[in-house]
């Protein structure tokens, strides 16, 4: 049925050939699904676009508007590209009743995308449903969260057993849930969203560059009165920060530290924002002790805890020298993508 049809937005940067195969992936599933895939380079600079057009007009994707290819000029990070998709549409310029983010380096299994719609078409109060989500070495992948507070600031520092247990109501990362179930907020690489709460919200905040932009968007959802699932029938492999580099970060972006506060900030204020980044500095502090009486691993990249400091202090003490979005680009950030 027309008003059931899905938009699958599926964004590219610098790994053509990654978003081919996650594209062959979901268009396997439109073979008997009502709805489009539309592909958006994030302005990569680089032969992308081209590269993925060709192929898809090689591959007799580009007949009959089932797939198009787009690119945006400028890169302005995960939420602005799919911003595009938003305002962008259907190819008859019709509004789809669901828009399905998928990242370059997620791929479908089996009935995902379907599962995900009719999940949120079976329950009228669901603004958005994540999917589960399995490395492709078969690890699953922690996609169910709550809300960042102060509370789960220190515990993800300080990684320590004693306080995850104390601190449980407020640790970010849920345990794998087994069944589905209604969660603050889940990842973007596998993401239904019902076109109302899409409406309800404004799309993304295009503030945040990377990181923190679905967190928000939930957040703001949830406020409009959308609930967040947590679906696990739904499946994707995912290989994980295939553009962004962040397993292998030797620094902490700046972009990072701009969106996290940034979050806290707009959702709870300047005051608590400083107090959850002092919390996240005593739990940074009191593993650092650990490490040097226990030998404990290193967690966070080299520098984190002074960049941490200093990017905070320069942030909450001088509020008017910039904003995220003034700090961002240009610069080598927009190298990265989620």
């Amino acid at each position: 049925m027309a008003q059931q049809r899905v938009l699958i937005i599926l964004l590219n940067y610098r790994t053509p050939e990654m978003t081919l195969q996650s594209a062959e992936a979901a268009l396997r599933e439109l073979d008997d699904l009502p709805g489009e895939l539309l592909i958006i380079d994030n302005g990569s600079g680089d032969s992308s676009y081209t590269q993925i057009r060709r192929a898809a007009e090689a591959r007799g994707w580009l007949d009959g508007n089932k797939v198009r290819v787009i690119a945006s000029p400028v890169n302005g990070g995960f939420g602005a590209g799919m911003n595009i998709g938003f305002k962008t549409g259907l190819a008859d310029g019709s509004t789809p009743a669901f828009y399905f983010l998928l990242n370059s380096d997620a791929f479908v299994q089996g009935s995902t995308i379907r599962t995900l719609r009719d999940f949120l078409l079976e329950r009228p109060g669901a603004g958005l449903a994540g999917s589960f989500v399995r490395g492709t070495d078969g690890a699953p992948h922690r996609t169910a969260f709550r809300f960042p507070s102060i509370a789960g600031e220190f515990e993800a520092s300080v990684r320590t057993g004693l306080f995850t247990r104390l601190l449980k109501p407020w640790v970010v990362a849920m345990e794998m849930p087994q069944a589905e179930v209604q969660v603050d907020w889940t990842a973007g690489a596998s993401l239904m969203i019902r076109r109302e709460a899409v409406e309800a919200v404004g799309g993304f905040d295009e503030t945040f560059f990377l990181y923190f932009e679905e967190t928000d968007l939930c957040r703001r959802a949830a406020r409009a009165g959308w609930r967040t699932h947590y679906v696990p029938a739904s499946e994707v492999e995912h290989i994980g920060s295939a553009s962004t580099g962040m397993k292998g970060w030797q620094r902490t972006p700046a972009y990072w530290f701009d969106s996290r506060l940034h979050y806290f900030i707009m959702t709870h204020g300047r005051a608590y924002a400083a107090a959850a980044t002092l919390a996240r500095m005593c739990g940074s502090l009191l593993y650092g002790l650990r490490r040097l009486i226990q030998n404990k691993p290193q967690a966070d990249p080299p520098y984190f805890l002074r960049d941490l400091c200093r990017h905070s202090l320069r942030a909450l003490l001088a509020p008017g020298r910039a904003s995220p979005n003034e700090t961002r680009l240009p610069s080598p950030l927009a190298k990265e993508q989620k």
